[in-house]
């Protein structure tokens, strides 16, 4: 009687140890899956930032890109102008000196053909 007495308390002290570590793994494995769905909201918390800031970035280059060519368009319109000017500006002077030249090239000839001494 003894034994069957001390074998009921083995198996009781073994059955709540047994159930009682089972219990202990069970609520391990729940706070793992809680501290896992923390981690991975954390993670997308991070990425939402990380993904803001790029855009925010961006954003900015593209303004400073876009006033620097605006600049650029600038500054090489005026310099296309001034040489746009520039070039006019010799073409008629070039124009003017062959027409004199012209001129007196022609009243050269004329005088030779009248038998007229150069003057020069």
């Amino acid at each position: 009687m003894r034994t069957i007495q001390f074998t009921r308390f083995l198996l009781a002290a073994g059955l709540c140890l047994g159930l009682g570590s089972g219990m202990a793994l069970g609520q391990s494995a729940g706070q793992d899956m809680k501290n896992a769905g923390n981690d991975t909201k954390g993670a997308a918390v991070d990425t939402g930032h990380a993904t803001r800031r790029v855009y925010h970035r961006t954003a900015a280059g593209s303004k400073t890109v876009a006033h620097r060519t605006t600049a650029g368009s600038k500054t090489a319109y005026r310099k296309t102008a001034h040489g746009t000017t520039v070039a006019a500006d010799k073409t008629a002077r070039g124009a003017k000196a062959a027409g004199h030249d012209t001129v007196h090239g022609t009243q050269r000839l004329g005088d030779k053909i009248e038998d007229k001494p150069d003057p020069h």
